[in-house]
């Protein structure tokens, strides 16, 4: 528990947020349902064992906060919380609610011992990757997605390796769950796309053929979609990303409609498969040096040339379609 005053407001609950959820207390001493409710978070957040922070504001003595914060929420009475995560008020209660209630009210937000702990065999698997221990990584990211299967980040990761050593039974189960939904979330779908190309070169005469027996064959008539579109796939399935969007836009320019926009769905996958993930809190965002001094210009491109190449073939897609 902490007391949040104008000094340590942007610390300790605004940038702690963006680690942990923040809950922050506004209560004041005449406020007899106040002291009802404050043993009853502290108790919560011993209960939590640091899945949430408690934080207390004294109206009295923190008014600019207080009011400021009681505006944003159109509230008028105290005790008053708020929850920050991302550093960002996120959802808020008035009055002294019983343990239950608030309970409910933080299960809403945060964490689950289960999330924390695959968050942490996650990190452990990066460090292992990075070591050069895949099996050993792949095995902290399976216990990952054990102790919490609702977990995207590590599933991503998960079936990227998988792919990555050649296990592709396994990414194809370890993907039936999230591509059984509705919506098909499109990370997921990207994944499935790359499997099925690779399951293309496996199972089709053409995935053994060179480039050149692909590009005579396309010689002989340009609207041979379904040649194309086989390059396109053999192309991907060995990582050779801008050349098989390439061959995709081709088909896309022609006739963007051509089996059930196969090329154009293709193309979104593998721009999907090359936008990298958003950064974890706390690390430096893009276009932002590590210290958070904002690049602009010219400068902030150099530094990201991933992003600029993503930049180029979205617009190419753009112009194709319009």
């Amino acid at each position: 528990m902490i007391d949040v005053t104008v000094q340590n407001f942007e610390t300790e609950v605004l940038k702690a947020s963006m680690t942990a959820p923040v809950l922050v207390d506004i209560w004041a001493e005449w406020c007899g349902p106040c002291k009802q409710l404050g043993p009853v978070l502290e108790q919560l957040e011993l209960e939590y064992a640091g899945r949430f922070t408690l934080a207390k504001l004294d109206a009295d003595k923190q008014q600019d906060i207080a009011g400021q914060l009681s505006q944003m929420f159109g509230v008028r009475s105290i005790p008053f919380c708020v929850l920050f995560a991302g550093g960002q008020p996120v959802d808020g209660f008035v009055g002294a609610l019983p343990a239950a209630q608030v309970r409910q009210f933080l299960d809403k937000h945060v964490p689950s011992e289960g999330a924390l702990a695959a968050e942490a065999q996650a990190d452990e698997a990066d460090a292992l990757l990075e070591s050069g221990d895949t099996d050993a990584a792949l095995a902290k990211l399976a216990d990952a997605l054990a102790q919490d299967p609702g977990n995207d980040a590590a599933r991503s990761d998960y079936v990227r390796l998988l792919i990555a050593t050649a296990r592709y039974d396994e990414a194809a189960a370890a993907l039936a769950e999230p591509l059984a939904r509705e919506p098909r979330p499109l990370h997921f779908d990207a994944l499935r796309r790359w499997l099925d190309a690779i399951e293309f070169v496996q199972k089709d005469e053409r995935g053994n053929w060179p480039v050149e027996q692909f590009d005579a064959k396309i010689a002989e008539n340009k609207r041979d979609f379904d040649t194309r579109f086989a390059k396109a796939q053999a192309l991907l399935a060995e990582g050779a990303w801008t050349a098989s969007m390439d061959e995709l836009l081709e088909i896309i320019m022609r006739d963007r409609k051509w089996n059930d926009e196969a090329a154009r769905k293709t193309y979104v996958a593998i721009l999907e498969l090359l936008t990298p993930p958003p950064p974890k809190p706390g690390a430096a965002a893009d276009g932002k040096s590590a210290g958070g001094i904002e690049l602009t210009g010219k400068a902030a491109q150099q530094q990201d040339p991933q992003a600029e190449l993503l930049s180029s073939y979205r617009r190419k897609l753009s112009m194709a379609l319009n």
